[in-house]
């Protein structure tokens, strides 16, 4: 299933991003499936979030759309243009529109910069502003994400992480974006400034029209900011729908899984009926079917059969399981 593309302002049809295998001679032994078959839509003005454990492929997918990672097959469509092997200079003016946040903001940040000059590089690459105009826009996004002017004149390593953060912000809203990936936006700060942050995220989204694909590990604040949530297993999107359906009537045997261990007040770090155990198989050498079937308490003979497809069982909500039944 994808959303309706009617008002997608970014779609994916069928992408996939292998990385080769190689012995120490060098030869190619294999293909490790990084991103296979992920076919969705992202709607202008939405939060979709993805999830997944570590290696499900979740930062490559942000990564292939930007065109940091190119595809191995498939299509990327952004705001009605196909990007998915444009060269660098067409890409250029259709890209500065999509920007890309990094987990550690700090190693996005050149050390021997000063915030000032990591702030007007931007603009000077994608834009015809003049000096004193390129001035103006860095400091009006610099009061928009909470910061000083004198913050322009700080090294990167002069700060906080969560300044880091708001810098990182702000060096890509200087292009006026449509489209922003977040890859763990809150990883690694205290809680009080996670808040901060999110209410930064949401503040910004309103204020410059933005849209959020967000990629996150905490599953709670994804439920509290995303619109919708995709959640991927070994390069898959295995369940898609609106927030609240996933999180309140999950169908794949993955998402409960996951579901299962967020952590709730009162009892303990985990629930009792969280029951995933072992480490996903080797992507680079897959099970046949369904790739989920080795961890699965109800997989049957025909799992291992085919890959079953992501299908539509309720209004706005798929999923990739042979035995998901549509709503009553």
């Amino acid at each position: 299933m994808t959303a309706s593309t009617e008002n997608a302002l970014l779609r994916l049809e069928g992408v996939k991003k292998y990385f080769p295998i190689q012995n120490a001679w060098k030869r190619r032994t294999g293909w490790l499936r990084a991103l296979d078959d992920v076919t969705l839509s992202v709607r202008k003005g939405e939060i979709l979030g993805i999830v997944g454990e570590s290696g499900c492929g979740k930062s490559t997918l942000g990564k292939t759309v930007m065109g940091i990672h190119p595809p191995s097959a498939g299509k990327i469509v952004f705001e009605g243009n196909d990007i998915t092997n444009l060269r660098p200079y067409a890409a250029r003016g259709l890209r500065q529109h999509l920007q890309y946040t990094y987990q550690d903001p700090g190693a996005s940040l050149d050390p021997r910069w000063k915030i000032g000059r990591s702030l007007n590089e931007p603009l000077v690459i994608h834009t015809g502003l003049t000096r004193s105009e390129r001035r103006q826009r860095v400091r009006d996004i610099l009061d928009a994400v909470g910061l000083p002017e004198g913050h322009l004149d700080l090294y990167p390593h002069e700060i906080s992480g969560g300044q880091q953060r708001r810098v990182g912000l702000a060096r890509i809203l200087t292009l006026h974006p449509s489209l922003v990936i977040l890859d763990e936006p809150t990883s690694g700060l205290d809680v009080s400034v996670q808040a901060t942050i999110l209410n930064l995220f949401l503040e910004l989204k309103g204020r410059f029209d933005l849209t959020y694909v967000f990629i996150a590990h905490d599953l709670s604040v994804v439920r509290m900011v995303c619109d919708r949530v995709a959640v991927m297993y070994l390069g898959k999107v295995v369940e898609l729908g609106d927030t609240e359906a996933v999180f309140s009537n999950p169908r794949h045997p993955y998402t409960r899984s996951l579901l299962s261990a967020i952590p709730r007040i009162g009892e303990g770090r985990i629930t009792e009926d969280f029951w995933l155990e072992g480490e996903p198989p080797d992507p680079g050498n897959l099970p046949s079917g369904c790739s989920f079937r080795t961890r699965c308490p109800i997989a049957a003979d025909r799992c291992a059969e085919a890959v079953p497809p992501l299908v539509e069982h309720g209004p706005g909500h798929a999923d990739a399981c042979l035995f998901s039944k549509a709503d009553a």
